[in-house]
């Protein structure tokens, strides 16, 4: 085969699609009880969460940590009985432990969940190239901490799961990769629909995508109302997909059915059967993630 055949390519479905990976996000840091009865906050409960959403279809878990008062923490500790607690169950799940800088921003505190050794150890964590504001308050990322935060992934060989919520996102991610601090394929995850962010819209979804460095995996979700309408696009599209209650507490558009993690994942694999995408496994998720 020629180089030049070797360039040339088709759209889904005249190219096959690749397993669609399902990336539930299962906590976050803002739903609460007072919110919904479904969010996993103590790590029993988002171990067996975890389990329940892996038996489902979901091959990634983003997990978040919270106190006794149910407040968001970085503390190691509980990061360590949540994710050793999952691999005892589900041992090939892959594991995305947050770092995210809304309400914790010392580089200690959101680096505590790196340096867990062992069952502990993650095999992936969040990075959320660039600041942005949320109706609650602005998300402070400076290029500094990006960097601290890369690097001390790439020593520890956990790969960043790139959190991309505005085009200069993707610019900041494309310098760590310049600089030797993350390694192919990436994996990006694209959040759209927040009120002071990018609006979830085809188009804005389709130019993240081009702007996307060579060899990348790409997952997509919408918060809140959006999050099924961006779902369905990047699996039609033949990326990948991001679910759960983090990012979205209710099963509809009209907000009177409350949703569980589990609910979100099944639904996102029935989509995906009716449009002819098989679900990948945490087997070939690593494989596809380079793991």
């Amino acid at each position: 085969m020629t180089s030049a055949t070797q360039d040339i390519s088709f759209p889904y479905p005249l190219e096959p699609y690749p397993p669609l990976i399902i990336n539930a996000a299962l906590t976050g840091v803002i739903p609460t009880r007072e919110h919904t009865p479904h969010v996993p906050l103590e790590p029993d409960e988002i171990i067996a969460d975890a389990v329940r959403c892996c038996d489902a279809g979901a091959a990634i878990v983003h997990v978040h940590a919270r106190d006794r008062d149910g407040h968001p923490s970085y503390r190691a500790d509980i990061f360590r009985e949540i994710i050793s607690g999952i691999r005892t169950e589900r041992p090939n799940l892959m594991i995305c432990a947050t770092t995210s800088g809304r309400r914790y921003g010392a580089f200690d505190q959101r680096a505590a969940v790196l340096d867990l050794e062992g069952d502990a150890k993650p095999d992936m964590a969040s990075l959320t190239t660039g600041s942005l504001n949320f109706p609650d308050g602005p998300s402070v990322n400076a290029p500094e901490i990006i960097e601290r935060l890369a690097a001390r992934m790439h020593e520890r060989g956990i790969k960043p799961e790139l959190e991309v919520l505005e085009f200069g996102m993707v610019n900041t991610a494309q310098l760590l990769i310049k600089k030797g601090l993350v390694s192919p394929p990436y994996y990006f995850n694209i959040l759209l629909g927040s009120m002071h962010t990018t609006p979830a819209t085809m188009l804005n979804l389709s130019a993240l995508v081009e702007s996307l460095p060579v060899n990348s995996c790409w997952a997509a979700c919408g918060l809140g109302k959006f999050q099924l309408k961006i779902n369905v696009a990047a699996v039609a599209m033949g990326g990948h997909v991001r679910v759960g209650v983090e990012d979205n507490i209710y099963y509809d558009t009209a907000r009177k059915h409350l949703s569980t993690n589990v609910e979100q994942v099944k639904r996102i694999v029935r989509i995906a059967g009716e449009l002819e995408r098989e679900i990948a496994t945490p087997a070939q998720t690593r494989q596809m993630l380079g793991l």
